[in-house]
């Protein structure tokens, strides 16, 4: 569970609704046909944009906002290095056995038992990063666009509420609902767009370029072990993917 997207949510969310809850009723808040207008109306233009897998497919990129397990790249780097020692003391046959929980890590590994030359192995390796920053690209796209698209909607439904209030004007009590359709999705746009859907772009931004960062890594180190490289070579060109600050940490352990 990554804390501080929950905690960003839950408490920008709180505040808005805490402010509503001192101005009054949090009941003169909720509006059904504003909610139709930003909500059904947002995520029904964003679907024009992309094609139904693509779509359905966002929901399940979105939990990585939330719920995310990457590996640390201290932890691939160490056992990157135990792999290669592995290597030259035994050959590829001797990392079959080797219990590698990364999962494309042990694709690396799989193709090294194989006997894949490197550009075979480098090849493949590549493909599969490009292949996954892509799908990542279009879930980062999706959020983006429904942040663009939520005030936009809420824009929409700020005139469809003031075009039913300007032609009703002879009757006091078709105003008041009329104008809370206007403002509401004013509201609305602007709390779905900055609170929910451009906030989780840029976390599922972040998490795609960490992941990028660590099966880069690992391919450097796979392709290292296939050279015959000395383990300590390996450690040492791996570390330059760790931050200044862990670098050093690291060097002194």
């Amino acid at each position: 569970m990554d804390l501080a997207t929950l905690l960003g949510f839950v408490g920008a969310l709180g505040f808005v609704v805490m402010a509503m809850m001192m101005g009054g009723s949090i009941a003169i808040y909720v509006d059904i046909p504003s909610v139709l207008i930003v909500f059904g109306g947002s995520l029904f233009v964003v679907l024009m944009k992309y094609n139904m897998g693509q779509f359905l497919g966002s929901a399940k990129i979105a939990a990585k906002a939330f719920m995310f397990k990457l590996d640390k790249p201290e932890d691939l780097i160490e056992r990157a290095v135990e792999l290669a020692d592995a290597a030259r003391k035994g050959g590829f046959l001797a990392l079959e056995e080797a219990e590698v929980t990364n999962n494309f890590m042990q694709k690396g590994i799989d193709m090294l038992v194989d006997g894949h030359d490197a550009e075979v192995v480098r090849a493949t390796m590549q493909k599969d990063i490009a292949l996954t920053s892509e799908r990542h690209d279009t879930g980062v796209g999706i959020f983006k666009n429904l942040g663009d698209v939520a005030p936009a909607m809420g824009m929409i439904g700020t005139l469809v509420g003031l075009v039913a209030m300007l032609s009703n004007m002879d009757d006091p009590k078709a105003i008041g609902p009329a104008m809370a359709v206007a403002l509401l999705t004013t509201l609305y746009g602007a709390m779905l767009a900055n609170m929910l859907a451009l906030p989780i772009a840029d976390k599922l931004g972040l998490r795609m370029n960490e992941e990028k960062l660590n099966r880069t890594l690992i391919m450097d180190a796979i392709l290292g072990i296939q050279d015959g490289q000395n383990p300590r070579v390996i450690e040492t060109m791996l570390k330059n993917y760790l931050n200044e600050s862990k670098r050093k940490v690291a060097e002194t352990e």
